[in-house]
């Protein structure tokens, strides 16, 4: 039986972590390397590194000199990747091939694409042809509309898809995503637990592993996004950042909890 995966989800914006809100408020938290190297110690299932920056910028800032000169986003996925032994899927403002390429050559072992795989559906069929589908995962935002409605969203939550969020979905595993990351832009940061009802629709829908991401503020919501959402998969952010080894603690939170997961830790 496949274990249920546990997944970091760590946004880049102007080359620092930041914690989202909305997918409008933003506050930096910290370095993506020593992110990187924390989540290694304590030996992630996963990492997922989305660059959300909408000035083109990557800049470290000076609460770092040893990264100081790093502006390229290529680099900063070359030093993660130079130490990272885990898994390593990377997305954010990818529009062609060529990008695919460029991070797939530095160090991602997979892309997310999420705007482009919407106005390209044929990027996803050539990331998949030449990676293989476990490489291409759809990035797919959506946002519970004040009616109780679904609603898909690209361009970082900012533009509207008229279509539905299953039949869009169920369009991009026939153009070749091998997986899902879907992220509910009204839970993000609100540590309200994940839109389930969407979850299970999106995953009851498809025969690809759907990731679950946005809302987490316990770990008792992973056992939701599980059990009610039918999540093949469980990501957060937030909750990871703030508690001290808390990765490490929901993995035990759920094996104790009788759930399928990785747990290579002595105690």
């Amino acid at each position: 039986m496949l274990k249920t995966r546990v997944i970091p989800v760590l946004y880049l914006m102007n080359g620092l972590i930041v914690r989202s809100e909305g997918f409008r408020e933003f506050k930096a938290i910290g370095n993506p390397i020593a992110e990187m190297e924390r989540y290694g110690d304590w030996l992630a299932d996963e990492l997922v590194y989305l660059d959300i920056t909408r000035d083109g910028e990557h800049d470290f800032g000076r609460d770092d000199h040893k990264f100081k000169g790093e502006r390229d986003i290529l680099s900063i996925l070359r030093q993660i990747a130079a130490s990272c032994f885990m898994p390593l899927a990377f997305g954010g403002r990818i529009r062609s091939m060529e990008d695919v390429d460029r991070f797939i050559r530095n160090g991602a072992d997979k892309v997310v694409i999420c705007s482009q795989a919407f106005r390209d559906p044929a990027l996803v069929t050539a990331v998949a042809e030449k990676y293989g589908a476990q490489a291409m995962v759809l990035g797919l935002d959506v946002k519970r509309e004040e009616d109780g409605t679904h609603r898909v969203y690209v361009d970082q939550g900012r533009t509207p898809v008229d279509e539905a969020p299953e039949t869009y979905a169920k369009r991009m595993e026939a153009a070749g995503a091998g997986e899902i990351l879907l992220n509910s832009i009204d839970r993000d940061g609100a540590a309200e637990g994940y839109d389930t009802e969407i979850i299970r629709r999106i995953a009851d829908a498809v025969s690809i592993p759907v990731v679950a991401c946005g809302g987490v503020g316990d770990f008792s919501d992973f056992r939701e996004g599980i059990d009610e959402g039918h999540a093949s998969a469980v990501a957060a952010g937030n909750v990871f950042h703030f508690t001290e080894a808390s990765y490490k603690r929901a993995k035990r939170y759920l094996r104790d909890k009788g759930y399928g997961v990785r747990f290579p830790y002595t105690n």
